[in-house]
């Protein structure tokens, strides 16, 4: 009998750029037994016009996952910004429309952080991000989903440069921005997966004692939900140490 390494179930995902730094350590957080294939736009400045006019990209890939439906369970068009930017109303219509066509459930990377939230029982939350300067877009989808983002704040920096930037420079700009708000806000939101920093997240839970919603171990969670996966993983922020079910 052979060995299957996607004896788990298998998640399509279209990734927003070529850049592989999420994906490789989304593969190290999933549980074995979990297959991953990936397909990529390429998004390369960051910019609203290149949000908005990606979305024919991923329309084609989800397509292209789901026509060969023998090859996954679950489809991942991920990257927040070209689906905030296509608005929360939108995004769930284009969602439902995908599942229908296909017989294959879909999520979003919005619709992945919203649910983390929700099983973290978080309502208010400081957010820090790379990719809006008008982080009211990123507030309008939060605000539809029911959420309430207490502040938003734009790390400062080159787009295409932000996966360089130092994790410990994050933990100091994230610290900063929670204190500010420390009576309001219920956890911290970290908005973007260019960014190497998942080894800050406990860091940032132990010493401000909230949980952190980062981008890669919110996917990791999700992708096990919707799996009927649950090994839990120490190391990496109380969402996959608890595996809540949301």
């Amino acid at each position: 009998m052979g060995y299957e390494a996607n004896w788990r179930g298998t998640v399509g995902i279209v990734n927003p750029t070529k850049g592989t730094g999420s994906i490789e350590e989304l593969t190290r957080l999933l549980p074995e037994g979990v297959g991953v294939i990936v397909s990529h736009n390429n998004i390369r400045h960051g910019t609203i016009g290149e949000f908005r006019s990606v979305m024919d990209s991923y329309k084609a890939q989800v397509r292209a996952f789901g026509e060969d439906a023998e090859k996954v369970d679950i489809i991942h068009p991920a990257g927040t910004p070209p689906f905030m930017v296509l608005g929360f109303e939108k995004e769930r219509e284009l969602v439902r429309e995908w599942e229908r066509e296909f017989g294959i459930p879909v999520f979003t990377s919005g619709m992945n952080q919203v649910r983390a939230m929700r099983a973290l029982g978080v309502q208010r939350f400081v957010g820090i991000g790379y990719d809006f300067d008008d982080t009211a877009i990123v507030g309008d989808y939060f605000k539809a989903a029911g959420l309430d983002p207490v502040a938003l704040v734009k790390l400062p920096g080159q787009w295409d440069r932000v996966g360089a930037v130092s994790s410990h420079s994050v933990y100091g700009l994230v610290k900063r921005a929670f204190l500010e708000h420390r009576g309001e806000a219920q956890a911290i939101y970290l908005q973007g997966s260019k960014w190497r920093v998942l080894e800050i997240v406990e860091t940032l839970e132990q010493d401000l004692g909230v949980p952190v919603i980062h981008p890669v171990t919110a996917r990791a969670w999700e992708i096990q939900r919707r799996l009927h996966v649950r090994q839990k993983r120490q190391g990496f922020g109380r969402l996959l140490a608890e595996m809540p079910l949301d």
